[in-house]
């Protein structure tokens, strides 16, 4: 099995995703294929972000496998504290049990998710 990452963003938010081959591909072949992919995608993808999108154009039409929090059987929080040790609910199942807790009361908004953008704006540029 091969690993590689891709990466987006810049140092303040950014966004990782690793897929999986079971052939090698050469560093210089890999990122002429993502290449091929992101130009032909970046302006159409449906997904979060053009690196998820990257990552299942490449296991639809390559044969890698986008390794997403979808796949995961389990997460578990390890630390030096043993009281910090502990087996974590995945994204699925907090997704159940937030759609189980919508079933019981449509107006709780409690359990909305966020996602941060941060930009920086030039006070003397009109946005309109």
């Amino acid at each position: 099995m091969f690993f590689y990452e891709l990466h987006e963003g810049d140092n303040e938010v950014y966004s990782d995703v690793l897929v999986v081959s079971e052939s090698e591909w050469e560093p210089d072949e890999f990122f002429e294929l993502v290449q091929t992919i992101r130009r032909r995608i970046q302006d159409i993808y449906i997904h979060d972000t053009l690196s998820e999108a990257i990552a299942v154009e490449l296991e639809r039409e390559h044969g890698f496998i986008f390794v997403s929090d979808d796949r995961l059987v389990a997460s578990v929080n390890v630390s030096t504290e043993e009281s910090e040790n502990f087996l974590a609910e995945l994204e699925v199942e907090l997704a159940d049990a937030e759609e189980d807790e919508d079933d019981e009361d449509d107006e709780d908004d409690d359990g909305t998710d966020y996602r941060a953008v941060i930009v920086d704006l030039d006070p003397g540029i009109r946005l309109n």
